[in-house]
């Protein structure tokens, strides 16, 4: 543990609840809450006395219907599903079952703040390979990143913190690679809903052995309900369900039959929303900032104009404003994430202070 520091983003979050009214635009979740249908279903399975453990792999129906839909998609034979705590559950499980101590994991800079540090737990290594400053993966830099140790390449598209979203011409050429040389290739897609430019491609696609994470945290707003889901080859998935019987056990029961009613409901109305809002952001702001990614999610990652990045969002603080800095997602301190998950009024109030910073610099 003391090769694994405290979370950045928790740092801030430890700020805000000191401060008078922030204008908060440092949040990693949806700002809308969670559908009512959903809640009044996870309500209705706790007085239904669903509370006890369920199977580790998952509830059947819930199964049925993740099953169903990754068959339509993918058509592989041997690809097979299972519920899990979260998707950080599912990355968690998915790291400890594939690396032994030593072994590299090539994750693309910035990267989600878990990589590194769940890396770390499973005794890994991270290597690096940095995507400034568009945020588009280079696969040569991926192929000269490769080392005899490396065991899994990490992948997260729409990505956290850059909101960049990968062209198919990227996925293919990255799950190819991995195909070639025999790596596991882990891909994150819990914002896959979330694509406002172009269509969604997962590597899977073009490799079927790719390991794909998702779950309805970002796409029904329910970040603190734990419902995440994890599809790869069959035999993959038994090694992760070894490792939850043992960890996790199941994901919370109730909330599996909440998501039996999540996977109905249509929240596309929310995704244009957030289209709008990526709009109304960068509008405000493209005059003073150089503007990359943001294609999907619902972040942009911006480069500090002046200074280095934690003293931008220290001045930032000092104005009211909370937004995180890019050291917590990358060695390098240039740039900061904002996130658009927010009310227009917000939007508008904290890319006010952004420019005004922008244009008067200290000193």
């Amino acid at each position: 543990m003391h090769k694994i520091d405290a979370s950045g983003i928790r740092k801030v979050f430890d700020l805000a609840a000191t401060m008078t009214k922030p204008i908060n635009l440092s949040i990693g979740q949806p700002h809308f809450d969670t559908p009512q249908p959903i809640k009044d279903a996870l309500c209705k399975a706790v007085q239904d006395g669903k509370n006890a453990y369920s199977q580790t792999q998952g509830i059947l129906p819930l199964l049925n219907l993740l099953q169903q839909d990754i068959n339509q998609r993918y058509h592989h034979a041997d690809r097979k599903v299972f519920v899990t705590s979260g998707t950080s559950g599912a990355l968690m499980l998915a790291l400890c079952t594939l690396i032994n101590p030593g072994d590299e994991v090539i994750v693309f800079d910035p990267w989600f703040v878990m990589y590194r540090h769940l890396t770390t737990l499973a005794g890994g290594n991270v290597v690096e390979v940095s995507t400034y400053p568009d945020f588009k993966i280079r696969i040569e830099d991926v192929r000269k990143a490769i080392t005899p140790r490396t065991k899994v390449i990490l992948f997260n598209s729409p990505a956290n913190p850059t909101g960049a979203v990968a062209s198919a011409q990227e996925v293919q050429a990255l799950a190819e690679l991995a195909a070639e040389k025999n790596i596991a290739l882990i891909s994150d897609e819990i914002y896959r809903v979330f694509c406002y430019d172009e269509k969604f491609h997962s590597p899977a696609e073009w490799n079927d052995r790719t390991i794909v994470i998702d779950g309805f945290s970002k796409s029904h707003s329910m970040t603190g309900l734990r419902l995440g889901y994890i599809h790869a080859p069959q035999y993959v998935i038994q090694q992760m369900l070894k490792l939850q019987q043992f960890t996790f056990v199941c994901a919370p029961h109730p909330v599996q039959w909440a998501g039996v009613t999540a996977w109905e409901i249509d929240l596309q109305d929310n995704v244009e929303d957030y289209h709008r809002k990526r709009e109304l952001l960068v509008s405000l702001l493209k005059d003073d900032f150089e503007i990359h990614g943001g294609q999907g999610a619902f972040y942009l990652f911006l480069k500090a104009p002046w200074g280095t990045g934690s003293e931008f969002v220290a001045a930032a603080i000092r104005h009211n404003l909370l937004i995180i800095p890019g050291n917590v997602f990358s060695p390098s301190d240039t740039h900061f994430r904002i996130s658009f998950a927010a009310e227009d009024d917000l939007i508008r109030e904290g890319a006010a202070i952004l420019c005004s910073l922008a244009r008067n610099p200290p000193g």
